[in-house]
């Protein structure tokens, strides 16, 4: 049958049920609890900051040597239409990993959009190269684990810098690790598919540091303390996302909030996050 060499496995498919019923047992067991309070500002225990910032000098250095020469000669060599079609392909290898973690938050209604928006831009998109979902009213409603253990009621923890990843909490690389498992291509594509799905990764990732490179450069090389000031907004950042802004936290309906308002949108940009 046609494409057949994309479906997973035997073993590929236990291995996404695996991952799937552990992060259900966590939910579950954290079901008796309420969102975590999320604490105002960009307040947050850098109990390990020292080590923080040997990360942020290291990201920094990376950034510096590679990651922006890389950007700024991919941002100049490819057509801004093709940066834009990879970067569509890299966005919607997420939606898979977006329905799992609706489907764990009880927001079937977010679920059954980005699935939806899966299936459209999957096909009549070529693969996810075009967006005709965004057009038809179904923007990505973006989630991860870490909102998921955030619904029920897990804190932040400490802060962290991760290496290439950037700023994060104990949380949210807790949650980093399991989307990384649970997402149901990793186990469907295998070599040289996956390569090739990394490779488009990493070439939308130099996509957005071109097109962000003044606020980036901004922030990390015009900053008086470019850790302190990238920690702040990647903080304020995310809690907003989990609904520390106006809004208060989104229900589990996944309806939105009562005044119609977008609870996605970011009032602050996470240079690395983009």
């Amino acid at each position: 049958m046609p494409f057949a060499h994309l479906l997973p496995r035997p073993a590929a498919r236990r291995r996404t049920r695996a991952a799937g019923c552990v992060a259900a047992l966590l939910c579950l067991v954290l079901s008796a609890c309420g969102p975590a309070p999320l604490p105002p500002g960009d307040r947050i225990a850098d109990a390990s900051e020292e080590q923080n910032r040997a990360t942020h000098r290291f990201n920094v250095a990376l950034d510096r040597g590679i990651v922006d020469p890389a950007a700024e000669f991919y941002g100049a060599a490819v057509p801004r239409p093709v940066r834009r079609g990879i970067g569509n392909f890299a966005s919607n290898l997420n939606q898979p990993g977006y329905v799992l973690n609706n489907l764990l938050q009880a927001r079937i209604d977010d679920a059954a959009r980005n699935t939806l928006r899966f299936a459209i831009n999957s096909t009549i998109g070529l693969a996810g190269l075009l967006d005709p979902a965004t057009a038809l009213g179904l923007p990505a409603e973006e989630t991860d684990f870490g909102e998921t253990m955030h619904i029920y009621g897990l804190g932040e923890g400490d802060y962290h810098v991760l290496p290439v990843f950037g700023p994060s909490t104990t949380r949210d690389s807790v949650g980093l690790v399991v989307d990384l498992v649970m997402n149901p291509l990793r186990h469907v594509a295998e070599p040289p598919q996956s390569t090739y799905l990394l490779g488009t990764r990493a070439l939308a990732g130099f996509g957005n540091r071109y097109t962000y490179d003044d606020t980036i450069d901004d922030v990390l090389y015009n900053s008086a303390d470019s850790y302190a000031q990238l920690r702040s907004l990647y903080l304020q950042n995310r809690r907003f996302e989990l609904g520390g802004g106006a809004a208060s936290t989104r229900p589990l309906s996944g309806a939105g909030d009562a005044a119609g308002q977008d609870p996605y949108v970011d009032p602050y940009l996470d240079p690395y996050g983009q």
